[in-house]
């Protein structure tokens, strides 16, 4: 089907809107990630990892500004794709501890943190979960790099 320029442009605030209610069904639909109770993550092997690094870089920028840096462990339970690896990348960086089998100290802080990435109507959805905050975004993608589609959704819970 070839859709005009013109009526291609004149869909794009329904795409826009598309993506805002997709990232809106993402952070509804897991509302608890208890330690015990930590979601399987799940990323499409598909993205690129300078994507994925891109993607993972702006998410855990974001996450730091909700739960403050680096002064946690973070439980992750990770898949083997792109995102995941570039995830636990990203954390380290930022200075959490970050923990993939589910032990840690009985002492620290602990943070479980699970993450869903999805493409929809061209562009990737992620969303990262803890127990306190959701943080959902669109994002552009290319196989070299990853820019954001849409404004940060944050979610906090009480």
């Amino acid at each position: 089907m070839n859709i005009p320029l013109s009526h291609s442009r004149a869909l794009q605030p329904l795409r826009n809107f598309a993506a805002a209610c997709a990232i809106t069904a993402l952070l509804s639909g897991c509302q608890s990630t208890g330690t015990k109770g930590l979601v399987s993550s799940t990323a499409p092997p598909e993205i690129s990892g300078p994507a994925a690094s891109a993607i993972a870089g702006d998410m855990v920028s974001r996450l730091a500004e909700q739960i403050g840096p680096g002064k946690a462990t973070v439980v992750l339970k990770t898949d083997a794709s792109p995102f995941g690896q570039a995830l636990e990348a990203a954390l380290k960086g930022w200075g959490y501890a970050v923990v993939t089998d589910q032990k840690t100290d009985s002492s620290a802080t602990v943070i479980p943190l699970a993450y869903v990435i999805l493409t929809v109507d061209g562009q990737v959805l992620a969303r990262l979960s803890t127990n306190s905050v959701e943080l959902g975004r669109a994002y552009t993608v290319t196989a070299n790099s990853a820019t954001p589609a849409s404004a940060l959704s944050l979610m906090r819970r009480g």
